[in-house]
């Protein structure tokens, strides 16, 4: 009767609760860690929440796949931004942050695996978060909850093999806050994502935070477990031909080891809410891991020699260019709508949520 209770109202009686452990910068307001999401990793993942700035310590400038002659002799996230200066770069957008080591080999560089959450659910000496607010008026905000891994494993598909592995990968959440009230949701999920009333989702019975799920390698964000085809962005399927897996594995609370910032749209700004946070790596216009090798490169396998279904591609650029002055809690010009329920799912024997 009690399961039945918290599933009607959205809430999961999981056995950790997880209060928040660590003040945020005072500045910041309450509801913003208090309804800050929960975010179970696959039991069986490899590749963890990672370090913002340990990226930059294993990785190096480059511009069309050629290192970079010039730009800062050491990258910090202090000077992250200077790389937009560089020539050819195209104020950036053409400088990948290249591994050092090469990121194919196995086991692959320790750095590439990240950190895995301890039993409190932190990133232990590990900043691997990003959290953004944006004040969109009329005592609405919209909160991001950016979640970093320095590798995504694309996952292994029948017929097709391992594809779409890349260095970097930036994942998140947007909640859309309306008078200091969580309303609606937000799921990144590969090139698109799914929403849903807030009061739908999966919470901690006992702090009412919501519930995340991220998939195998691929880090995609769920709002339930099990299987989930992703052949069409957008669409969640409970099987098919590109599937991604979630489950109640680790728990990792990004709220414990993260970056605070609010957004200012007009100006393009990002403010830091305490002194010591860096800001000026969220200006950086490239992308956060190896450009997409060639098929030249031994390294390279492409399925059928179709581009999108090579071994390797393109790592992520960064928070900046995740639409953060988004109209609606989905993305601007995706095809994606709000859902007042959780999706059916193949463990569940086809109930909703």
């Amino acid at each position: 009767m009690l399961a039945a209770l918290l599933l009607a109202f959205g809430l999961t009686a999981h056995a950790v609760p997880f209060e928040r452990r660590q003040a945020a910068p005072s500045d910041v307001p309450d509801y913003v860690t208090k309804y800050a999401p929960i975010v179970h990793l696959f039991s069986a993942e490899s590749y963890f929440p990672s370090d913002i700035g340990a990226q930059l310590a294993n990785t190096k400038a480059y511009i069309n796949l050629t290192s970079a002659d010039s730009g800062p002799s050491t990258l910090t996230l202090d000077n992250l931004n200077d790389l937009n200066n560089l020539a050819n770069s195209s104020d950036g957008k053409n400088v990948y942050l290249t591994s050092i080591y090469d990121p194919t080999t196995d086991p692959r560089p320790q750095y590439l695996y990240g950190v895995k959450p301890d039993s409190n659910g932190k990133t232990d000496n590990a900043i691997s978060s990003a959290i953004i607010t944006v004040d969109k008026g009329n005592n609405t905000l919209d909160v991001f909850y950016f979640y970093f891994y320095a590798f995504d494993y694309g996952g292994d598909y029948i017929a097709v093999g391992n594809v779409g592995n890349h260095v970097g990968d930036w994942e998140h959440n947007m909640i859309r806050f309306e008078d200091s009230k969580p309303t609606q949701i937000y799921y990144s999920q590969h090139s698109g994502g799914q929403a849903f009333d807030y009061s739908a989702t999966e919470k901690y019975a006992s702090t009412g935070r919501a519930i995340t799920y991220s998939a195998n390698g691929t880090h995609a964000n769920y709002a339930t477990t099990g299987t989930h085809d992703h052949t069409i962005p957008g669409i969640n399927l409970p099987a098919g031909p590109v599937e991604d897996h979630s489950d109640a594995g680790p728990v990792w609370d990004p709220t414990l080891s993260a970056y605070y910032y609010s957004y200012t749209p007009s100006s393009n700004t990002f403010t830091p809410y305490s002194d010591n946070a860096p800001v000026n790596w969220l200006y950086f216009n490239g992308q956060w891991g190896d450009d997409r090798y060639p098929e030249s490169d031994p390294r390279q396998k492409c399925f059928l020699e179709i581009e999108g279904l090579c071994q390797y591609s393109s790592g992520p650029n960064g928070p900046l260019f995740k639409d953060l002055d988004r109209k609606n809690v989905c993305p601007d010009g995706k095809s994606c709508e709000v859902l007042p329920f959780l999706l059916p799912r193949e463990d569940d024997g086809g109930l909703m949520r």
